[in-house]
């Protein structure tokens, strides 16, 4: 497996649309959130709104990188950085939000995609990131810990899910 983050562009269009029908045949609802708010199938629109610029409605500026599996030419999922916390992101949501297309999961490269967006944030000049996930995602927390993530406590999300928050220092 060799993965690396890329920023999206026509190049990857392929890769976009094949990730993205297989996960929203198995699931609609899944993280991170930024890849799925507005249709892929329209790629340039898709394109053009894919990161905030500016915080906006509470949401805070963000960068969005597609792993790529270089040897396969296939993105195995996504990662947001967003780039600092507001109180609800402080609380629950933290600073990188993460997601593994279906059919790559418990194969390594959810640890290998944080291990990657750490490395964006140190080059954000961030110190400490904030990684949270629901209580029952266990694949998420050891991939969370296996990154240096150390656990600070849980909390309800808006939702009513139990979610964990976890530190990791740069």
């Amino acid at each position: 497996m060799n993965i690396k983050l890329v920023k999206l562009s026509p190049l990857y269009g392929r890769q976009l649309f094949d990730m993205m029908e297989e996960w929203l045949a198995a699931e609609q609802h899944f993280s991170p959130h930024a890849i799925r708010k507005n249709d892929y199938r329209d790629f340039e629109y898709y394109l053009e709104h894919l990161e905030r610029k500016t915080e906006k409605d509470g949401l805070v500026p963000n960068s969005v990188f597609f792993a790529l599996d270089a040897d396969r030419d296939i993105f195995v999922g996504a990662v947001d950085i967003r780039h600092y916390l507001n109180d609800g992101l402080l609380v629950t949501g933290g600073r990188i939000g993460d997601g593994v297309r279906p059919g790559e999961r418990r194969k390594g490269c959810a640890t290998a995609m944080i291990a990657l967006a750490l490395e964006e944030c140190r080059k954000l000049g961030i110190p400490r990131v904030l990684m949270t996930c629901d209580k029952d995602n266990m694949g998420s927390a050891k991939s969370i810990v296996k990154n240096g993530g150390v656990l600070e406590n849980e909390v309800i999300n808006e939702e009513g899910v139990l979610e964990q928050r976890y530190w990791i220092t740069l």
